[in-house]
Formats: C-alpha cells, structure tokens, sequence
C-alpha cells in the first residue's frame, strides 16, 4: 500500500546538479517523477548520499520560453541501474525538495 504523503507525479524533464555535497559539478540527468516534497531522477554520476544536492529543473523546455526551476535538497537514495539504460544514465537518485526558486535564463527579455 503507497504510504507516501505527498502526490507524485510522473514527468520527464531535463534536469542539471550544479553542486552535490561540498563539490560545484555539472552533470545532466532526466526527472522520472516529483512530488511537493522531493524527486526521482536519473543521472550519469553518482552524488553524495546524504549530501545536500542542488539541481536545476527546465520546465515548459520545448516551449516558446523555458522556465528553470532551482531546488535545494538532500540526496536520500542512489541506485546504480542496468548497464542497457536509455540516455546512458548509470544512477537513479531520490533526493528532497527542500527549497526552490524560479530562476531565468541569461539573455531572457520580459
């Protein structure tokens, strides 16, 4: 039975951790599914468990402008997958929403 007390749900956006732990990195990822309270993504590197994560999700990407979705968090779960993923992600990784702001791209005009 799902115990969980926040709704996900199930969207796959590009996703960006621009620091993990006490290390700034650069490295993609895809989100599987997200919640008020956290979200499930895949990712090429595996960050620090435990550790604070913050990552940059791209809403509205195909669109006329995209909208970029900046959330701080806590890595709660990493799970290295099968070696014959898709987009050659090698971890699926929980990690809390703790904080989050909307942020714009540079150049955007209003």
């Amino acid at each position: 039975m799902e115990q969980r007390r926040t709704r996900r749900f199930k969207l796959q956006l590009p996703l960006s951790i621009t620091r993990t732990g006490a290390e700034r990195v650069t490295f993609v990822g895809c989100t599987k599914n997200i919640s008020s309270s956290g979200v499930l993504f895949t990712a090429q590197r595996e960050p620090d468990l435990g550790g604070p994560i913050e990552y940059i999700i791209t809403l509205n990407h195909d669109g006329p402008q995209s909208v970029n979705l900046r959330c701080m968090g806590k890595v709660l779960r990493a799970d290295r997958l099968a070696a014959d993923t898709d987009q050659g992600s090698n971890f699926q990784i929980a990690a809390t929403l703790e904080r989050y702001e909307f942020v714009r791209e540079r150049g955007a005009t209003r």
